[in-house]
């Protein structure tokens, strides 16, 4: 299956980090959020993307255009302008990238990936969430139901701790930042057939998450996976700050490869 990522968003709630590049070049570690996903999905041998740009998305294609010369060893003849690539740690992905207009919503971005995917099945998560999410069961879970779509689910951390307060407003107990608070959400990582395409639209207006995805559930033809581990979107600059600590202290839960 090919996987396509959604990496077009202006990410202004992250405007610190956006206003120079796009969202999914957001560093973690040293390596772009985008990387990242792209791992996660490569641990389970998927390694064919479309990457689905708009704001500023000559940056991902000018790292991924240089990214097999900088993740490789080379000898370079200055006199003759020879290059010998020596040897190379580069992944086996074969990308995409696929201008989808810089003021396109999540609808009309995916429908203009139609011509790439004909007709099979596909992956497509959104470029700025990482989770140790299980793909070979996720894929297992959709094929079992044979409906148009699987939509990954998860309960996020509650960004507050949580207070059970007695009569007297007495603290009975205390949890910081408990899972689930908010029910279950939106988690990307879907799983869909070609089917998915007819709910869709060009119109640059159309947002996948309202009318398709509500008129999917309406047919029946949307189910959920339900992840019970770790996920988090990086919508913020603390979301960003929260996973790079996680990365330096060796505490990252995505990092499944």
């Amino acid at each position: 299956m090919k996987v396509l990522i959604l990496a077009g968003g202006l990410g202004t709630r992250l405007s610190e980090e956006t206003e120079l590049r796009p969202k999914p070049m957001v560093e973690i570690g040293g390596k772009p959020i985008i990387w990242h996903i792209m791992k996660i999905y490569s641990k389970y041998n998927f390694n064919e993307f479309v990457i689905l740009l708009g704001y500023k998305g000559y940056y991902i294609k000018e790292y991924f255009m240089n990214y097999f010369l900088h993740q490789s060893n080379i000898t370079l003849d200055i006199q003759t302008g020879k290059m010998e690539i020596l040897d190379s740690s580069s992944e086996p992905w074969k990308i995409t990238l696929l201008d989808t207009g810089i003021n396109t919503m999540t609808g009309a971005r995916i429908k203009k990936a139609e011509k790439f995917i004909g007709n099979e099945s596909f992956m497509l998560t959104y470029g700025d969430g990482v989770g140790d999410i299980n793909i070979e069961e996720l894929v297992k879970f959709h094929k079992s139901h044979a409906k148009t779509i699987t939509m990954t689910s998860a309960q996020p951390e509650s960004r507050f701790g949580a207070l059970n307060i007695g009569k007297e407003n007495n603290v009975t107990s205390f949890q910081e930042k408990p899972r689930g608070e908010g029910g279950w959400v939106n988690a990307g990582f879907f799983v869909c057939e070609p089917k998915i395409f007819n709910y869709l639209t060009e119109d640059d207006n159309l947002i996948f998450e309202q009318e398709p995805l509500q008129d999917l559930a309406k047919d029946g033809e949307l189910f959920t996976y339900k992840h019970h581990g770790f996920w988090k979107p990086m919508d913020t600059l603390r979301d960003k700050h929260s996973l790079q600590n996680m990365w330096e202290q060796n505490n990252a839960p995505w990092k499944v490869w």
